[in-house]
């Protein structure tokens, strides 16, 4: 049997981060390169009668006892005694992160790392990182045959069970030492490249989701500029700006992916990406989902909404601090009593950069924006839905400002612990007779995104400078919570 070097001698114990990290590493590339040497193999039509298997590695902690640690933070520690342990994935992508992981399990428990094989295979599809579709390579007997040969994705160990706090127990009768598997990472990782049309070694730590290409062409603009000012000056902060891949469509003709996404690039990972995921909530769970494996620093929803209040004009911003899921993408995975609170961290980054940007402050800066609670909805219509019976739940809930995506945006940043925030730009105002139609919305777009866009990125540069521990607040974390951030 064509097998990866599985063994429970591969197994070693170590006290510092980066050897583990390397480790780790070591082991990954033995799987990867057992795989795809056997595909190679298959694809030219060699017989293959048994089996392939390669394996994810782990890594895992014991703690028998309790070491006193910093209560400030929230994550970095294991919540009770017994073994710990995650399977772990592309150590190339993900190297600072392990890294910072594995630091601050050393630092917190008197315990080793223990790395090694798991007992989790790597699919087929997930030994190959840059799109190739493997099928393409074979002919239909060998398509057929596949599953025989090599193990495929399972989507019993690709869920978000230990995320949405159910079902905790991990494997071996460990408890989890992250939030994903292995598996659910690769997984993401390809639906990202397929959605945004570029590489997840190319996403940055902060994110901003957008609703509109407006938003788009003004970050390719400034973010040329920014990159222009720095190479002109010699620095090397921002190093490039990552545009999509353009799709061929059946007829032959190059169009965007479906939610293509824009990098601008720092050296040390801690850019912005922006994505357009469009209109619509069920957009806005998708991409996120996936965007969650990358364990981002930060998101945030930066876009349009209706304004529902009548002192509200044109052009105001909305400073989301509450919101009404009336989308019901999550009712599953969030029960909607599960309140999503404001994050203090990142509203303060968001009053400041609106304060800065527009000028206004104290008491004026209540005069270009309002603070309160914004609806989701799954209607796009809701404006011709029933007059009274919408105005009277808007009432009831204390409602500003209407919308589709930031509710579900706000509620996976909950849900995955990563910190979010919601800044909307009021471009209409059905209740109050300003419809937006397509001559009107066009010059508003045009005139206002800039602002809004400057905003966005100078509260991220507050919460860059925040750092990691201040920024991942202890709100996001449960009362038995994973390790890793």
């Amino acid at each position: 049997m064509f097998k990866s070097p599985f063994s429970q001698s591969k197994k070693r114990s170590f006290t510092n981060a980066e050897m583990a990290v390397e480790y780790v590493k070591d082991l990954y590339d033995q799987s990867i390169a057992t795989i795809r040497s056997a595909f190679e193999d298959y694809a030219k039509g060699l017989p293959k009668d048994n089996k392939v298997e390669a394996y994810y590695p782990f890594v895992s902690v014991r703690v028998e006892k309790k070491k006193p640690r910093d209560t400030r933070l929230s994550y970095g520690f294991v919540s009770g005694y017994g073994e710990y342990k995650a399977t772990l994935t592309r150590p190339d992508l993900f190297h600072t992160y392990y890294l910072n992981q594995f630091e601050q399990l050393l630092r917190n428990h008197d315990c080793d790392l223990e790395v090694g094989y798991s007992n989790t295979p790597i699919p087929i599809h997930f030994a190959f990182q840059n799109g190739k579709h493997i099928e393409g390579d074979l002919d239909p007997e060998r398509i057929a045959r596949l599953r025989e040969i090599f193990s495929v994705p399972d989507l019993s160990n690709i869920d978000d069970n230990v995320a949405n706090g159910r079902g905790f127990s991990s494997m071996d009768g460990a408890q989890p030492l992250s939030l994903f598997s292995a598996p659910r990472v690769d997984y993401s990782l390809h639906r990202l490249r397929h959605y945004t049309g570029t590489n997840p070694s190319d996403f940055q730590s902060f994110v901003i989701f957008t609703n509109y290409q407006f938003y788009i062409e003004e970050f390719l603009r400034l973010g040329n500029n920014i990159i222009d000012e720095q190479k002109n000056a010699g620095a090397e902060t921002y190093t490039e700006l990552v545009v999509p891949a353009l799709q061929n469509t059946a007829g032959g003709h190059a169009t965007l992916p479906q939610m293509p996404a824009y990098h601008l690039k720092r050296v040390d990972g801690r850019g912005v990406t922006m994505i357009n995921i469009g209109v619509g909530p069920s957009n806005a769970r998708n991409i996120s989902d996936h965007v969650a494996v990358l364990r981002p620093d930060a998101w945030i929803m930066l876009g349009h909404c209706a304004g529902l209040r009548e002192t509200q004009k044109l052009g105001d911003y909305v400073l989301a601090h509450g919101y009404v899921r009336d989308d019901k993408v999550l009712d599953h995975e969030l029960p909607k009593w599960v309140p999503i609170p404001a994050l203090a961290e990142v509203q303060q980054a968001l009053e400041k950069a609106v304060s800065d940007v527009t000028g206004a402050s104290g008491y004026d800066l209540k005069s270009v924006m309002r603070t309160g609670t914004v609806v989701s909805t799954d209607n796009r219509n809701w404006e011709i839905s029933g007059y009274r019976y919408i105005l009277e739940r808007f009432s009831q809930s204390r409602a500003i400002a209407l919308d589709m995506e930031s509710a579900v945006i706000a509620a996976n940043g909950f849900r995955f612990r990563v910190p979010y925030g919601t800044l909307l730009c009021v471009s209409d105002r059905p209740f109050h007779g300003e419809i937006k139609l397509p001559g009107m919305a066009s010059n508003f777009y045009r005139n206002q995104v800039n602002q809004h866009l400057a905003i966005g990125l100078k509260a991220i540069d507050y919460l860059r400078d925040n750092g990691h521990e201040s920024l991942h607040s202890r709100k996001l974390r449960s009362f038995t919570e994973v390790a890793f951030r």
